[in-house]
């Protein structure tokens, strides 16, 4: 449980990043939390034992580790974090708290492996979801007897939309829904879903969280006691549990997360601007822009604007492939969130399992591309950048 003091609270990021859940070990003094590589725990007699028993159920270093993110996404206020193997585990978990014939509301533009969960999983087992672009009036059109859940991605993945998370979890609440939000393209520095009313915040920790390209873990977040102990079943019972070394990485992680984020923010507001005239870029999404329509929002509910950029170029397709190849610096690849600068091909890589009609629909073009902007310098980013672009 994240501490609640007054002092924790009034912490800048870069000092909560570093210090959250990070008292030295009792028996030894350690500075880093050790890595309890441990299946299984000696009990004192049968069911009497220190609070461990077995790892798939707690494990120390796991403890760290959700006590960490749960400071983060709640400063202040008492939270819950609990751990998964990957984001797509905590992703399956929170929908593993509705039942059969339960119906989601989503945002329509969405991460690939969430979407094809939803149509091609839940389905099965009588649970339909309805997308939408979530704009005025259109959570009511949405809304059924059956709706249980409204399930939110801020920005989104990959055309960065911003939705307004305090007034959509006011309506959704109003339905007795359950709102849950994905925060992987924010990270807690940048956004607080919880903060806002949504009820659960998740994160793919592969991504800005751990931030090295290292590991696969995800999270889930909650303010709600009863909500946590239900996740908390859930994932014993699947056992989609991350090892003790990935809890360790993740933490590490999280000691720089703050100032990571910062340079983030820093390199792709310096790239955007710049592509914001450039002649060969025909489409342009970053929430840093002004002209971006969900600029303000963005404001009111972000401390910065995040490193993912999405673009197209001109060629369309072939245009993006010329892009990525001239590249240098940025390497093709799955993931985001991480130290070193990467492209995506949405179409053809984290969005190809999106029906066809779908990724059309809403803006997920053969020629677009996403940009994960890391904390290289600068300069040397936007040279990368503008060679490519001659490539085109």
């Amino acid at each position: 449980m994240a501490d609640d003091t007054e002092e924790r609270t009034e912490m800048g990021e870069s000092t909560r990043s570093v210090h959250t859940a990070a008292d030295p070990d009792e028996r030894t003094g350690s500075v880093q939390t050790p890595i309890f590589q441990t299946s299984t725990y000696v009990q004192r007699d049968f069911a009497d034992h220190t609070g461990y028993e077995y790892s798939r159920t707690q494990n120390p270093t796991r403890d760290a580790l959700e006590a960490a993110v749960a400071d983060l996404e709640s400063p202040g206020v008492p939270a819950f974090g609990t751990a998964f193997a990957s984001g797509m585990a905590a992703i399956s978990a929170v929908t593993q708290l509705l039942e059969s014939g339960s119906h989601i509301v989503a945002a329509s533009d969405l991460y690939g492996g969430t979407a094809r969960l939803f149509d091609d999983i839940l389905s099965k087992f009588g649970v339909e979801t309805t997308y939408s672009n979530l704009g005025p009036g259109e959570l009511e059109e949405c809304a059924q007897e059956n709706t249980r859940m409204l399930w939110l991605e801020t920005p989104t993945n990959p055309l960065l939309h911003i939705h307004d998370l305090k007034a959509l979890s006011a309506k959704a609440h109003e339905r007795g829904w359950l709102v849950v939000v994905d925060n992987t393209f924010a990270s807690p520095v940048l956004q607080r879903p919880l903060e806002l009313g949504a009820d659960i915040s998740l994160h793919s920790t592969t991504k800005y969280v751990a931030g090295h390209s290292d590991l696969v873990g995800g999270c889930v977040v909650t303010r709600d006691e009863l909500l946590n102990d239900q996740i908390r079943f859930i994932q014993n019972t699947i056992g989609a549990v991350p090892s003790p070394l990935d809890c360790f990485l993740t933490l590490r992680g999280i000691r720089t997360l703050a100032i990571r984020m910062e340079r983030h923010c820093d390199n792709a507001e310096f790239i955007a601007e710049r592509l914001a005239s450039h002649p060969k870029v025909t489409r342009l999404l970053y929430p840093g822009l002004k002209t971006h329509p969900g600029h303000e929002t963005a404001a009111s509910q972000m401390r910065r604007f995040g490193g993912m950029i999405s673009l197209e170029v001109e060629g369309g397709e072939a245009g993006a492939r010329r892009f990525a190849a001239a590249s240098k610096l940025f390497a093709i690849a799955e993931s985001l969130g991480s130290v070193e600068s990467l492209v995506n091909h949405p179409w053809s890589m984290t969005h190809a399992a999106t029906p066809e009609g779908r990724r059309l629909e809403v803006g997920v073009t053969p020629g677009l591309i996403r940009l994960s902007v890391g904390i290289e310098d600068a300069e040397d980013l936007w040279r990368d950048v503008e060679n490519a672009l001659d490539a085109v």
